[in-house]
């Protein structure tokens, strides 16, 4: 699948993937310099890239595991979107959980980006929903096992 993407930055790096089989390509910081975090702190990672994502698509942003499992760094939504009609700068808001501050690195790989197909539903209001052996049973309903 080709997808056009668009540097918006001279130093912007394009994704990459880091294997033959990876389904996440690596995004990297683009930034005038590094950039600190805090404990407890969000900050707004730019990535000097826009991306023309394909109809019926979305670009979906992942953490990258090594960032977020030995440095605690990872996207404050857990998930990012990028829509297809979008055309801005793809940014990552990471958030530092750890307990120490963490310098993100202008060119540091920050996050993962998952080029993916998704379905638009019709929300149809109605009076019932169908019988299931679960019904409304929510968190743990279902066992432990």
């Amino acid at each position: 699948m080709r997808v056009n993407i668009k540097k918006l930055n001279e130093n912007a790096k394009i994704p990459t993937y880091g294997s033959e089989y990876a389904a996440g390509a690596d995004l990297y910081a683009c930034t005038d310099g590094d950039t600190v975090i805090l404990p407890g702190e969000t900050k707004l990672i730019g990535t000097g890239l826009a991306i023309e994502v394909p109809l019926g698509y979305g670009a979906f942003i992942y953490a990258r595991s090594g960032l977020a499992s030995k440095r605690g760094l990872a996207p404050a939504n857990k998930v990012g979107v990028v829509d297809a009609d979008y055309r801005g700068e793809i940014m990552v808001a990471l958030h530092n959980h750890s307990s120490e501050a963490q310098t993100v690195l202008c060119g540091e790989r920050i996050a993962q980006m998952v080029i993916a197909p998704f379905l638009t539903a019709e929300f149809c209001e109605v009076e019932s929903l169908s019988d299931t052996q679960r019904g409304s049973g929510g968190f743990g309903s279902t066992g432990t096992k």
